[in-house]
């Protein structure tokens, strides 16, 4: 206070000389102290905020509003002020502009800098693009995804693809990097769905559920290389699951205990497991791959025949048999046992 008296014959001096100036100067003085104090709340406002999370992820999710995104940007300390953020946004674009996705923070932008890039889409990210072969498990997906997304949570993402085996269609995809578990998981369902569609036909002629289509094609994918061999396949197991006889297919053993057909005991064919399919007669409870077009084509499109058996030799090549007699002639002649 004594401070304020002290310069209080300043700020007299000051007044009357404001007073002594005419109209138009007066204004233009006022405009200036205008600026400059506007200037000086202004810059802190859209200046970044001291805890910037430099190198954050960000995600605007598709249908959220603006004002939860600034919320949510000021939450994260993106943003000073989530109504100035939402104001200038506004003046930039409008609600609609704002692009869903996942933004990428390398280093400090003012409010201004962040306004322009969700209101154009400018996500400051290369897409990671990632291709699942087919017959890849929920457990491979993850091992890629660890390897092409920084900030990846493999055990989120396992937890959230339960009971989804299948159904992740194998493809080339191409994610945000900061990309989380649903956000990933609904891509890969709409390529599921996607690639359905072009079978749906054959699938509903089929009048078989789906899962069991779904379940059936990821044995096919595992158990052959090509169209042929699977339909052949196909017809086999359809119609030892017609007949009450066990499916006896070889390909869930790595699914289940990591090992291939020539790696398995006498021991491993008894294992006590629901996808044992030499010990429990019909189809695994679900699926053991995720199986493409091709397999899910086959498993709607058996080739009928008079076969019951079948084995591939270390060749890859197929060798069927009506009987057990000659399926056993095959084994001799082909695998030497």
């Amino acid at each position: 206070m004594i401070e304020w008296f002290r310069h209080f014959p300043t700020f007299v001096r000051a007044w009357r000389w404001y007073r002594g100036r005419d109209s138009f100067e007066r204004a233009l003085i006022t405009l200036a102290l205008l600026g400059v104090f506007g200037y000086i709340l202004y810059v802190p406002a859209i200046s970044p905020p001291p805890e910037f999370p430099s190198g954050a992820y960000v995600p605007i999710r598709a249908g959220e509003t603006l004002r939860a995104s600034a919320k949510s940007f000021e939450s994260r300390g993106i943003v000073r002020s989530a109504t100035l953020f939402a104001f200038i946004s506004r003046t930039l674009g409008n609600d609609k502009r704002i692009s869903a996705g996942t933004y990428y923070f390398p280093s400090p932008q003012n409010l201004i800098q962040v306004a322009i890039r969700v209101t154009s889409g400018d996500f400051g990210t290369t897409l990671a693009k990632v291709t699942v072969p087919e017959g890849a498990t929920v457990n491979d997906i993850s091992k890629l995804l660890l390897e092409k997304l920084p900030d990846f949570d493999r055990q989120k993402f396992l937890a959230a693809a339960r009971g989804q085996e299948g159904y992740l269609f194998p493809d080339t995809y191409f994610f945000m990097p900061g990309d989380g578990a649903e956000q990933i998981l609904s891509i890969f369902n709409n390529g599921f769905f996607a690639h359905r569609a072009k079978i749906q036909k054959q699938i509903d002629a089929f009048k078989k559920p789906l899962s069991e289509v779904v379940t059936m094609a990821s044995l096919l994918e595992k158990e052959a290389n090509d169209m042929n061999s699977r339909r052949v396949i196909a017809g086999i197991l359809w119609r030892r699951i017609e007949i009450g006889m066990p499916l006896q297919v070889d390909a869930v053993f790595p699914y289940i205990i990591g090992k291939n057909s020539f790696q398995l005991t006498t021991e491993d064919l008894q294992i006590d497991n629901p996808y044992n399919t030499y010990k429990y007669k019909g189809l695994p409870p679900g699926p053991i791959a995720n199986p493409g077009l091709d397999s899910l084509t086959a498993a709607v499109t058996p080739i009928k025949s008079n076969y019951l058996y079948y084995l591939s030799d270390k060749q890859g090549n197929f060798h069927f048999a009506a009987t057990y007699a000659e399926h056993l002639r095959n084994k001799a002649k082909y695998l030497g046992t």
